[in-house]
């Protein structure tokens, strides 16, 4: 019997290498297979296939492709306003002389980053509020590896194709003139995030809603059992780092779900800290302001769930009512460019 059964230290040492082998395996899984998880662009199951049409909801659209700088295809859509499709705020008043293109210049444009899961045509419905409701012009972004979308995701990635498209909105004869806004759901906030960012001057205004502080630290909640590996993930998206590279001048609305199985709220209550701190007391020419925090906002929705939030009572009319004070806001910001481009001139004229 003693030469049938193996040794306690044989035993030992076999399962001690069989545990190795398998942490080591799964390290490897979870090192360079994250993006699968991260990225899940074939969830709902048809999602790489099936992408509707803006036209199946009886909004006006163009199919855009976008060739990013590193050779690859995104298929988007966008909404530009018209003129006559007679529903919106009450507010609009469009003089009977206006044309088709200084309507759309006249409209706010509203860059949409979408969650992890799914298709920008999943997110149709929403472009439609935003395009309807508030006639805003709307770019539909979609990811690589997303949709009918080239390529395979990761972070390099879509900050690449979130730069695409902004490239396309300023260089356009007629939607370079207009406000630019960042709408972005889950991951599709850090994208906005990272994207204002780098591009301070450009954005006008940041909605964001259910986001996180940075992906090795949403982890541990989203999936428990790869908590310990936290540290080996990658695709960082490090919002929290990112906030304060944001003008404190750039008004940002942030919607939470209370109930968010996926995000916990205090992510997005950690984000807004470092957004309110953009609006500490400074001084300026010996006085003190309190800069930037009266342009941002902070909402928590008690019933909101991760996917469900913008459905809550009240979430649409504070994004309208938010977009809406960007009026005065623009305005402000062409006085001001204004004023310091009179500024300039006179400095060179006296030289």
């Amino acid at each position: 019997m003693s030469g049938f059964f193996p040794s306690l230290e044989t035993f030992a040492k076999g399962t001690l290498a069989t545990a190795a082998t398998l942490s080591t395996l799964g390290i490897g899984l979870v090192y360079y297979g994250q993006n699968y998880l991260i990225y899940p662009s074939a969830f709902p199951p048809g999602s790489r296939i099936d992408v509707a049409a803006p036209s199946d909801f009886e909004l006006p659209y163009e199919a855009l492709e976008l060739k990013t700088s590193d050779d690859i295809t995104l298929r988007c859509y966008m909404l530009p306003q018209r003129k006559e499709i007679g529903y919106g705020e009450a507010f609009i008043d469009i003089p009977p002389d206006m044309t088709e293109e200084q309507f759309i210049a006249s409209r706010p444009t509203v860059m949409m980053f979408h969650g992890n899961g799914g298709n920008l045509g999943h997110r149709i419905p929403l472009a439609g509020i935003f395009f309807k409701r508030m006639r805003c012009n709307v770019l539909m972004m979609c990811y690589r590896g997303y949709g009918h979308s080239e390529g395979s995701p990761s972070e390099k990635g879509l900050r690449i194709d979130a730069q695409t498209g902004l490239d396309y909105i300023t260089s356009h004869p007629i939607l370079k003139q207009t406000p630019i806004i960042l709408y972005g759901q889950s991951i599709g906030g850090a994208v906005a995030i990272d994207l204002a960012s780098r591009n301070p001057d450009k954005i006008t205004a940041l909605v964001l809603e259910n986001t996180f502080t940075s992906l090795p630290s949403l982890v541990p909640h989203a999936l428990p059992v790869l908590g310990p590996f936290a540290f080996l993930c990658h695709q960082k998206w490090d919002s929290a780092s990112k906030i304060p590279l944001i003008p404190p001048t750039t008004p940002i609305l942030m919607l939470s779900g209370a109930r968010d199985e996926i995000v916990p709220r205090e992510h997005m209550r950690v984000l807004w800290e470092a957004v309110a701190k953009r609006g500490e007391r400074k001084k300026i020419n010996g006085s003190e302001y309190k800069v930037g925090l009266e342009r941002a906002k902070y909402m928590e929705f008690e019933y909101g769930g991760h996917n469900d939030t913008c459905t809550q009572p009240g979430y649409w009319s504070a994004v309208s009512e938010f977009i809406a004070s960007l009026r005065s806001h623009v305005l402000e910001k062409q006085r001001v460019s204004s004023s310091s481009s009179s500024s300039s001139s006179s400095s060179k004229a006296s030289l």
